[in-house]
């Protein structure tokens, strides 16, 4: 049963990668509203779109 520890692993990996960029997408919603700071606005961009590509690497399979 080895095979099953990585997909256990990748599983808890994207569920708190989803979940990290819910927190950057609700942040980034008040911040449009809020426009106190534009750098903010800009950094939780970049955030979302580094925490975007993570999920997408994990969703590739493996090479094994």
């Amino acid at each position: 049963m080895p095979d099953k520890q990585p997909d256990r692993r990748a599983k808890r990996k994207l569920e708190n990668l989803r979940e990290q960029l819910k927190q950057v997408q609700q942040r980034l919603a008040g911040a449009w509203r809020q426009t106190d700071d534009p750098r903010e606005i800009t950094d939780l961009e970049r955030k979302q779109a580094e925490i975007e590509a993570q999920i997408a690497r994990w969703k590739q399979p493996s090479q094994d």
